[in-house]
């Protein structure tokens, strides 16, 4: 067993806001129980225009987001999955686009584990319109991570971030590399999560027989800008085992690896697969 929490925000264009509300809800986290807490996407900022990010960014390894997460995660004695930072593609100086990065600590302070953001979000309607590839640059390999529980379970966690949620491939290639768990902080717009957010990660879930984490963006933003929220945990049955609605809180779930495992050989589809 381990228990995970997802947690929900509505992000602002103030970083420190934004953290001050992140420690609050991994405080809430881990006071439910929560071995493993994940942070949304773009958790602590949502600008006022898509290049604010770019004002923020950090190397891999300094800045006082990466130092947020840190000791967070070493005061409050969990792992922790942050959602997204920012994190510059130069070596040194300011860069004119920035990875959109998950950064993975562990209890002891430690970034043990980072993904790349790899799909960049497009979407235009006549009232929305969405271009990452603007700001972002993608990244190029899957990362998944294993934490080893308080009763010595070890479980295999892989990343992703919202629009990845599109491409089932990213999630077969984790179930090939026996991942467990799939991660998906996300913000995802509420037009588009009213229509797929639920459904496809029910797909991730039962299509690779694994759990799936799903932590949101969810509300109105000071930007003007409208995401879903329904942050949840879903079983390898796609079963819905927590969830939330709009606004900003916590979702803590329980995982069950002998459930896990049993589904698996109830049904060996990971056994049967020929492409």
């Amino acid at each position: 067993m381990i228990k995970v929490a997802a947690l929900q925000m509505i992000s602002t264009p103030v970083v420190q806001d934004n953290l001050d509300l992140a420690q609050q809800l991994l405080k809430q986290a881990q006071g439910e129980g929560a071995e493993l807490a994940v942070l949304p996407e773009y958790f602590c900022l949502m600008g006022n225009r898509d290049k604010d990010k770019l004002t923020i960014q950090e190397h891999i390894g300094q800045g006082p987001i990466q130092d947020f997460l840190s000791h967070q995660a070493q005061s409050l004695g969990i792992w922790i999955v942050a959602g997204t930072i920012p994190l510059s593609t130069q070596r040194d100086g300011s860069s004119e686009t920035v990875y959109n990065a998950t950064l993975v600590y562990n209890p002891q302070g430690e970034c043990v584990c980072r993904y790349d953001k790899i799909h960049l979000f497009q979407f235009q309607t006549d009232k929305e319109h969405y271009d990452e590839s603007v700001t972002l640059k993608p990244g190029e390999q899957p990362s998944y991570f294993d934490v080893t529980t308080s009763q010595g379970e070890t479980w295999r966690f892989g990343l992703s971030i919202c629009y990845d949620l599109r491409f089932a491939e990213l999630y077969r290639h984790y179930a090939s590399h026996q991942v467990d768990v799939m991660l998906v902080p996300a913000a995802f717009t509420y037009t588009t999560g009213q229509a797929h957010w639920e459904i496809l990660l029910k797909a991730r879930a039962i299509e690779n027989l694994a759990y799936v984490v799903a932590s949101a963006q969810g509300g109105e933003h000071l930007n003007g800008r409208k995401t879903f929220g329904h942050s949840m945990v879903i079983d390898p049955w796609g079963k819905t085992l927590a969830s939330m609605g709009l606004g900003q809180g916590v979702v803590v779930a329980e995982l069950d690896r002998h459930h896990m495992l049993n589904q698996r050989e109830q049904l060996p589809a990971l056994n049967h697969r020929r492409l």
